[in-house]
Parts: structure tokens; sequence; C-alpha cells
């Protein structure tokens, strides 16, 4: 029986409601990437994702950025190595803190936005990313795409890697994740994201943007909580799992 995590990014809301949001996309995932006060978020945020997902028994991971509110982290900033690894562990500790007090323990780490696709291909920046949260005193898995230079290099300082894919991004031939910049780069018809979710989950292949056919690893499932109706979306993919007979397991 096949089994997969499903994976949103949380507590990116700039609105009281948005804690509304989150918390009726929480019943249908296992694990949540909390906003830690780099690309959005702060304490409040924080605090009320991590009660939600403790009622919803959802594994709470860390989702550190680029410390650049203005483009929600989703473009490649220039900052040095050092400041970029001390505001890591910082948007790691504050939420680490956060979750000792609630007496929930850390399930995973996942960079956010830019620094995640830029730590891809990007050896520097991922020796940054895993020396903060090395430091940070954390070791727990860390959710990437399989075969990229983030991946390899975090197998190698000692973390487990969960394979990720994601259930709202085309992809290109390489891979990647198509540019948000580009037509065709999200996906949010029911259609379209399901057959996706088949392809990658009971067929261990993606079709990219130009159409070929590639083998992928699929571990656990993202969504996105900012793509367009993405509440109705976490519940069409779970129901879709299921009616698959695939397990809905934390990673």
């Amino acid at each position: 029986m096949k089994s997969i995590d499903l994976n949103c990014d949380l507590g990116e809301w700039r609105a009281p409601d948005g804690a509304e949001k989150d918390a009726q996309i929480m019943p249908f995932i296992t694990s949540c990437n909390v906003a830690c006060g780099g690309h959005i978020g702060d304490k409040e945020s924080m605090k009320r994702t991590i009660e939600t997902a403790k009622h919803n028994l959802v594994g709470i991971g860390a989702h550190p950025g680029y410390p650049d509110r203005d483009n929600f982290g989703r473009i490649v900033m220039n900052i040095s190595s050092g400041e970029l690894k001390n505001s890591l562990k910082k948007q790691i500790s504050e939420l680490v803190n956060l979750l000792e007090k609630a007496g929930e323990p850390l399930h995973h780490v996942k960079p956010h936005g830019a620094l995640y696709n830029h730590a891809a291909r990007d050896a520097l920046t991922s020796k940054v990313i895993l020396e903060a949260i090395r430091e940070s005193g954390v070791q727990v898995p860390l959710y990437a795409q399989q075969g990229t230079v983030f991946s390899r290099l975090a197998e190698d300082f000692g973390f487990e890697v969960v394979c990720e894919v994601f259930a709202d991004r085309a992809y290109e031939d390489d891979l990647s994740l198509r540019s948000r910049t580009l037509e065709g780069a999200i996906l949010h018809k029911k259609e379209e994201v399901l057959a996706q979710i088949e392809q990658m989950v009971l067929n261990e292949e993606v079709i990219t943007f130009s159409g070929n056919r590639l083998p992928i690893v699929a571990q656990t499932i993202c969504l996105h909580s900012d793509t367009e109706g993405s509440i109705y979306l976490a519940k069409e993919i779970h129901e879709f799992l299921k009616s698959k007979d695939v397990a809905i397991v934390r990673a």
C-alpha cells in the first residue's frame, strides 16, 4: 500500500481571518510548514498555528526564508552568508521556543520560496542553511526535492531528507519548479492538481510543462496555502488519495 505525507505552508497570513483559513486546511494535511518571521509571520501567528496543528495532530515544521517581507521571500536576496545564517537561526529558534512552551516537538525544517529554490542548485546557499539548522541544535528531517544540491548536501551533513513534490506547481525538464513569473507556473484547477498528484504518487513520474515524462520520488506533497482555492483543494486531494487506497500519514 502506498503512503504519502501532505504538507502545507501555513501561518503566512496578514489578517486575522488568515488563521481561520489555516484551520480549515489543517484537518486534511499531516504536516505543516510554519512561517517563522523571515518572509512573514510573528509570535502570534506562530502560536496560533501551533495550537491549531496540535489540535489536529499535524506535524509542525519550521519554514524559514529570506528576511524579505516586501517580496514575501520569493526573490533571491543580496545578503551575506553571515547575515543569512543569523536570520535563519533566529527564525528557527523562535519557533522551537514556542513549540517547547506548547509541549510539541519540531517535526521538520523546510526552507521557503526563493531560498528553497536557490539552495536546490547553489552549494554555498545550501551550506549556510544546513549550518544554521545544525547550529540551532535541531536534528530533524528536511523537506527537499530529490537529487538537488541541497538534498545531497543535507545527507552529507547527516540529515534525513524527505522527498517533496508540489501539487500546485508546474515542473521544468530539469525538475525545477517553473518560475512564478511565467505562464502556467501555478496549478489551481482541481483536475490539473489531481492529475499531477496521480502521476507523481501512483505512477512515480511527472509530466513537465513541455510535456516530457520524468521519474520523480514523492514522499510528501506540498500545497501552498496562498494558491487560489487552497481550502477546497486540500479536501479534494485528501479524498482523492484515499479513494486510490493511498495511506495519508505523517512523514
